[in-house]
C-alpha cells in the first residue's frame, strides 16, 4: 500500500521510500499530481510540500530545512522535478548532493525551466545513465519502472 508522509509530519519509514524533491513555493502543486501518478507504487512517498508554510517564520523555515535534510538522506530513492515558475535554488543544491550519493535518482525538468541545460549537463557528468525527462508523466513512468511494489 502506498503511503504519503507530508512535512512536517515525523514518522518511521518501514517501507522503501521516494522523496519528492522540487519546488514547494512560487510554483504549482506538482507533488499532488506525482502522488496521484504513483498511487499504486506501494512505496512511501515523502512530500516536503506543507499545506501551510509561513516563509516569514524562521522557526518554521528551519524545521522545514531539517525535515528535508533528514528525509532526503533516509529515502531509498529521490525524484526531482524542476517546474518552470521558479529557479528552485535549494532543489539544485539538493540535486548536487543526491548525485554524489549512491541512492537512485529520477530527474525531470519542465521544457521551460530556465536552467534545464545546466541540470542536464550536471546530471550527465555525474550519472550518465540518468536521463533528464521533460514531463511529470514521463518522470512518473521512469520511477514506476524502478519502483516495483514489494521491491
Amino acid at each position: 500500500m502506498t503511503t504519503v508522509l507530508t512535512a512536517p509530519e515525523e514518522k518511521m519509514i518501514a517501507t522503501p521510500s521516494l522523496f519528492l524533491a522540487g519546488g514547494i513555493s512560487d510554483c504549482g502543486d506538482w507533488q499532488s499530481e506525482m502522488i496521484a501518478l504513483l498511487a499504486d507504487s506501494g512505496w512511501s512517498l515523502l512530500n516536503p510540500r506543507r499545506e501551510v508554510f509561513d516563509v516569514h517564520d524562521a522557526t518554521v523555515s528551519e524545521a522545514q530545512i531539517a525535515w528535508e535534510y533528514r528525509y532526503l538522506r533516509q529515502a531509498t530513492a529521490v525524484l526531482f522535478w524542476f517546474p518552470p515558475e521558479t529557479l528552485c535554488p535549494i532543489t539544485l543544491f539538493e540535486l548536487g548532493g543526491a548525485l554524489e550519493r549512491s541512492a537512485p535518482v529520477f530527474v525531470g525538468c519542465h521544457p521551460n525551466f530556465a536552467r534545464r541545460d545546466d541540470v542536464r549537463v550536471q546530471v550527465a557528468l555525474r550519472r550518465p545513465a540518468v536521463p533528464v525527462v521533460g514531463s511529470l508523466d514521463t518522470l512518473a513512468d521512469q520511477a514506476k519502472s524502478w519502483l516495483k511494489p514489494g521491491a
